[in-house]
């Protein structure tokens, strides 16, 4: 049984063509092994209770179905049908016969609630295609026909949280709505992507800092929003992480030769930069408030450095980003998640450990403090283990290690 506390990495193993070492192992085992033992660990610890019909806790949501496509992810790389059928089922129990969607009114206009058919849309592609998932597919895609907007056109994140655009909306539709078109000959869909995220880009990028700003009120109503440019007051680590997703994940089904995908390639380069610069350079990690590292307070967090390592490898693989430019940087950030978040139980389980629970703009959390945007506000929300917002990047991450060892090879 391993220690744990995780090991030092192995020696650096392999190189790769550009002369930059590229370990095979981290702590012990190689990246697609961690991912395994992540998943494998949280598959037992959940049992049944993300599936809609087996536990009144089941809830159709972003993040839980963010670990389902991982999973399908990494059934498709390990050949272990495991993995898929617990993957499949974070969504595919919620549908019912008509295409019914147990657990989600359109009526709210929640773009967090169109993430989960990114599950469905891979399933599609993968051959599973039953009407009934059509059916579904369809209300959401009608869903973000009638989503409110800005004046600009920008989504709202949610009817309730009006003329607000946040970073966390981009991760939610835009990927969705980019796989939508490729699967249902919706070309359109790439305009209004690229769209949405030039309008996220132009209102909440600042280049003193190279990052963004987790939300943007229209109105500038809201407690949280500056009277005068509308933006929340800090930059969040998972925020940032849901951009870089999202532009990842849209790159993926936007054709190479539609006009905006050098500008979406552009704004991922300022994302990169972003990363490198406020990477904490003994642990290779990233804080919590992103740009104020020794602020009491502030931590090293689990689901943003999981995101980034994720997205930065995935673009070095797909050939957006230079490797030997970026590539030290996700190797470190992956050798700090290993060797400082990641721990062993008794029973052999691992977990992923400092992750923010959540966070938001505007009302309260449960405990009645403000979500007002601010550094204390941040750092104020509980800090759990293996909270999916993380587990499923960490998962893809090691899968997109993995791959840029092949390429190596």
């Amino acid at each position: 049984m391993r220690a744990s506390n995780a090991l030092l990495a192995l020696p650096l193993l392999a190189i790769t063509a550009m002369g930059t070492p590229l370990p095979e192992e981290f702590s012990g085992d190689p990246p697609l092994e961690w991912s395994k033992r992540l998943a494998d660990s949280e598959m037992a610890r959940l049992d049944q209770s993300w599936f809609h019909g087996e536990s009144d806790k089941a809830r159709w949501t972003y993040d839980r179905t963010l670990v389902g496509l991982a999973l399908l992810k990494l059934a498709e790389v390990t050949d272990e049908k495991n993995y898929a059928e617990f993957g499949a089922r974070t969504a595919e129990s919620f549908i019912g016969d008509d295409g019914s969607i147990a657990d989600y009114k359109l009526e709210d206009y929640n773009i967090d609630l169109v993430a989960p058919g990114k599950v469905l849309l891979h399933r599609w592609e993968n051959g599973v295609r039953p009407e009934k998932h059509r059916l579904a597919l369809e209300t959401l895609r009608r869903q973000m026909r009638e989503h409110p907007r800005t004046k600009e056109g920008g989504f709202w994140h949610k009817k309730r949280y009006p003329h607000q655009m946040w970073l966390d909306g981009l991760f939610m539709a835009s990927p969705f709505l980019a796989q939508y078109g490729r699967v249902f000959d919706e070309p359109a869909l790439y305009d209004e992507v690229v769209r949405q995220a030039l309008l996220m880009d132009k209102v909440a990028y600042d280049k003193e800092s190279g990052l963004w700003f987790h939300g943007w009120d229209e109105a500038r109503k809201q407690d949280w929003a500056d009277r005068s440019t509308g933006l929340s007051a800090n930059f969040w680590g998972r925020a940032v992480g849901w951009w870089a997703m999202a532009i990842v994940d849209t790159l993926e089904f936007l054709p190479e030769d539609h006009p905006g995908t050098p500008k979406l390639r552009e704004i991922l380069i300022r994302i990169a930069d972003g990363i490198v610069r406020w990477q904490d350079k003994d642990s290779g990690l990233w804080w919590q408030v992103l740009d104020q590292g020794e602020r009491e307070g502030n931590y090293l967090e689990a689901t943003c450095s999981s995101m980034y390592v994720y997205a930065l490898a995935k673009a070095l693989n797909h050939g957006w980003l230079p490797r030997e430019t970026y590539q030290p940087t996700v190797l470190k950030g992956y050798e700090g998640i290993v060797r400082d978040l990641i721990r062993e139980d008794d029973e052999g389980h691992i977990r992923l450990t400092k992750c923010c629970e959540v966070a938001g703009l505007g009302f309260t959390n449960r405990d009645g403090i403000p979500r007002d945007g601010s550094f204390d506000y941040y750092i104020s929300e509980p800090v759990i283990n293996n909270d999916p917002k993380g587990v499923g990047p960490f998962i893809m991450a090691g899968i997109e290690l993995r791959d840029m060892q092949d390429e190596s090879d």
